[in-house]
């Protein structure tokens, strides 16, 4: 059935698993033109090439590809460059899902990694090897806010022959974009603050060379870690509104964290924009003038304080993820950081008393009533 006169100004939810072809001719067009047709949604769909393209035009690459998890995206960049018998270097302070990737299943498949101190990272030579071929690393990492030099590391490993992978995930493109520091491959948790309502389950990697484009194509292709039509259309419509909801996350989490820093039952903030931050320069410049809605603040190495802490709050619920227009609280011993070896949780500090939280979007002077009262026991 044909509409011709129906033009409308949102792209439709293309719901299909697959297209028609007329004939051979048309069949064979799709395969001697690329990008002419579709044959089969997990190859390409509108939808899910609609929001690769909104995310690569948002970090300067020449393009993308959509995948169903932040873990996809991961999985689909690493492998980008790797195969059995590399190496891979990664920052230490990373987000617990990527070293699980890293430590229980890309070992299976002969790729081994070595775990980089952030004080480091400015110097990899005691960490090559031979078959080296990246470093893995986060704008700001999860959970301690650590703010990373990118234009640095990217002149670091680009000396060394490696290509630099960047997770862009809590700084979003809005204040950092990767790819004009120098990275060759900036990759998303759509999940969080591009799609941004805690609706949606879904990754991306922006490439910044059409060779890394066509690699990454045919990854999700052949694994299978391409989008589903109705995610890519949710998160092309939370990208509109990203940098309107990522300034109102970074003005309440500011206040957030100032008012945490004086607070006398909280031992310590992270959290770059605060001044006393050791990468608070960076980050100022880095970030645009902006720091996120991302902070993590250390309490007694008591359960019970922490659990009074979340019981007593209304407006921070215990919710394992991050980056919704409503504040939520994580633990990321309990949660994120679990699949960490009790020596690499002891090295960053992850301990009992470390709360992780996403501040939304919600009236600031809510929030800050809720924390009171949450931690005045």
């Amino acid at each position: 059935m044909h509409f011709p006169n129906i033009q409308p100004k949102i792209t439709p939810i293309y719901q299909t698993s697959v297209f028609k072809f007329e004939d051979l001719d048309a069949v064979r067009q799709y395969f001697d033109e690329p990008g002419s047709r579709y044959l089969y949604s997990r190859n390409g769909n509108p939808n899910s090439d609609e929001l690769a393209t909104a995310v690569a035009r948002w970090e300067g690459g020449v393009g993308a590809v959509a995948t169903g998890s932040g873990m996809a995206a991961i999985f689909a960049a690493l492998l980008t460059y790797c195969q059995a018998g590399d190496h891979v270097l990664c920052a230490a302070d990373i987000y617990g899902g990527s070293a699980a990737l890293l430590n229980l299943e890309l070992a299976r498949l002969g790729i081994t990694v070595s775990y980089v101190p952030f004080e480091d990272l400015g110097d990899l030579r005691a960490y090559l090897q031979p078959t080296t071929r990246l470093l893995l690393c986060e704008t700001m990492s999860n959970p301690l806010l650590r703010v990373v030099n990118l234009r640095q590391l990217a002149t670091e490993c680009h000396q060394h022959g490696l290509k630099l992978v960047v997770d862009n995930t809590f700084a979003t493109p809005v204040l950092t974009r990767p790819l004009a520091y120098g990275a060759d491959l900036v990759l998303h948790s759509v999940t969080k603050y591009l799609a941004g309502h805690s609706d949606v389950t879904a990754g991306a990697v922006v490439a910044r060379t059409p060779e890394d484009v066509a690699r990454l194509r045919q990854i999700g292709t052949v694994f299978g870690l391409t989008l589903s039509p109705m995610e890519s259309w949710l998160g092309v419509r939370g990208l509109k509104t990203m940098r309107l909801r990522v300034a109102a996350h970074s003005e309440n989490a500011w206040a957030v964290a100032d008012f945490l820093d004086k607070h006398p039952a909280v031992q310590a903030v992270y959290y770059p924009g605060l001044p006393t931050h050791p990468e608070h320069g960076l980050a100022t410049t880095q970030g645009a003038g902006r720091f996120g809605g991302m902070l993590s603040f250390r309490l007694p190495d008591d359960a019970a304080v922490v659990n009074s802490f979340m019981q007593r709050s209304q407006l921070f619920p215990f919710a394992p993820s991050l980056a919704g227009v409503d504040s939520s609280c994580s633990h990321p011993l309990y949660t994120s950081h679990r699949a960490l070896t009790d020596a690499q949780r002891a090295g960053l500090g992850i301990t009992v008393g470390l709360v992780r939280l996403s501040v939304g979007i919600e009236p600031v002077e809510e929030l800050l009533a809720d924390l009171a009262h949450a931690l005045a026991s």
